[in-house]
């Protein structure tokens, strides 16, 4: 098993530069997908997803290539078939965007059910309501799912609640259906923003997306372009966060720091000092951390993905917090791993209450999705000892080269493959024992 090793670090210092947005990423390779012609990407991170859909396009004829500059060319113009593969389109989550990419050109998309990190059972009733309204139909087989659609035909659409992925699903439908479709309580982050972008370059007509009502006129076709992905607003407040908990300083560089904004509010109420430029921000953290209270909500408020950061960090601000997840109140797998490292949290009815101080020791721990695996790297920053955390390939989820990013900064993160290697067979099964793995 192959275990990322963290040791104690003193202040981590230095810049460095944002890798594109996950999350965007996904949304835009699926996007891409729609064109006639071949469409250039340029940013997209080579994450553990991006390879699963590499293979899962390349099933259908789609080619996708990954060139000696990083730039990703999707050429679908001998797209042959929307029969997905369903394992790895159960990989992840995002697999979902293939059904409102593919829908109209195809008119039949089969597909498995989505996986990747799973907070007690993401629900896709949204995207469901949304592709029904205008005009799919769904049929739910044991492993997989079939949805169907002669001709999409626009229509006024009210989600019940905001949901990004949902939103971003509807766009990619719309684009191409007949007549004109209205996304009423979308949602307003800058992913849902990017995907607008890349499919009006393309030659969709979507005016309004970052607000609450989008309005997207259908279109026949969309045209080959070239396009650059916003960069990664969360593995940047993570970087930020990690110059507090080790009383460092470090900037992110390439950001959009209006992209930050509830993020950079709340690390300066918790006593970190902030300096923002046009494309870059620094985060000052020799200071008091303060306690403080953080509720999470979709954009513009505070990030449901920086949760876990964030209460790495109140694990040194003396007093209590409180972290209230809205968005997903099941979001607290990386609270046991924490408390087996000495953090003092207790959680109820979707809220996490943090008594800041505690003294860390590095232990055996598991990573059960990309930012709790943040959240486990963070604390073993600060933790005595050594910090050994399994379930790698959920952060490899998330980050190209995380060992990198962070011993850039002078952290000493490496990956092991034996527990043996690191400590005394005495140690490693002590370890085991207590991390209950």
């Amino acid at each position: 098993m192959k275990y990322i090793e963290v040791g104690q670090s003193g202040p981590l210092s230095g810049s460095v530069k944002v890798s594109g947005s996950k999350n965007s990423s996904l949304a835009l390779l699926a996007a891409a997908c729609m064109a006639d012609g071949p469409v250039r990407l340029k940013g997209i991170p080579n994450i553990l997803d991006f390879r699963y859909i590499e293979e899962i396009v390349t099933g259908i004829g789609i080619s996708m290539v990954r060139e000696p500059n990083r730039d990703v060319v999707i050429d679908p113009s001998r797209m042959t078939s929307s029969d997905l593969n369903r394992e790895k389109t159960s990989s992840y989550r995002a697999s979902y965007y293939f059904v409102g990419a593919l829908l109209g050109k195809m008119g039949k998309v089969t597909i498995g059910y989505p996986g990747g990190d799973n907070f007690v059972s993401r629900p896709i009733d949204q995207h469901i309501k949304a592709l029904e309204a205008l005009g799919a139909k769904f049929t739910f087989c044991e492993g997989y799912y079939t949805v169907e659609a002669k001709r999409l035909q626009g229509a006024v659409i009210y989600f019940d609640t905001i949901t990004m992925g949902a939103t971003i699903n509807a766009l990619l439908a719309a684009s191409c259906a007949e007549g004109v479709t209205e996304l009423r309580n979308a949602a307003k982050d800058p992913e849902v923003v990017d995907t607008a972008n890349l499919l009006n370059q393309m030659g969709a007509r979507i005016y309004g997306a970052g607000t609450d009502t989008v309005r997207i006129e259908g279109v026949k076709h969309l045209s080959a372009v070239e396009y650059t992905v916003i960069p990664d607003r969360l593995i940047a407040g993570a970087f930020l966060m990690s110059a507090g908990l080790t009383r460092g300083t470090v900037t992110v560089e390439d950001v959009i720091p209006e992209h930050l904004g509830s993020a950079i509010a709340k690390m300066k109420e918790i006593g970190l000092e902030i300096e923002v430029r046009d494309s870059s921000i620094t985060a000052y953290g020799d200071v008091r951390l303060h306690a403080a209270r953080v509720r999470t909500g979709m954009y513009p408020a505070f990030a449901t993905d920086l949760q876990q950061p964030i209460t790495a960090l109140l694990l040194m601000a003396q007093g209590r917090s409180i972290v209230t997840e809205k968005v997903y109140p099941e979001r607290f797998s990386h609270v046991p791993q924490l408390r087996k490292m000495g953090a003092r949290i207790d959680v109820r009815r979707g809220s996490a209450f943090i008594t800041g101080g505690a003294p860390l020791v590095g232990t055996l721990v598991h990573a059960s999705d990309v930012r709790a695996g943040t959240s486990l790297i963070m604390a073993g920053l600060v933790a005595e000892g050594k910090t050994l955390i399994a379930g790698t390939e959920h952060i490899e989820r998330g980050y190209e080269d995380v060992i990198s990013l962070f011993n850039q900064l002078g952290a000493g993160l490496r990956y092991t493959e034996d527990l043996f290697q690191t400590e005394s067979p005495v140690a490693a099964v002590s370890s085991i024992a207590v991390a209950g793995i």
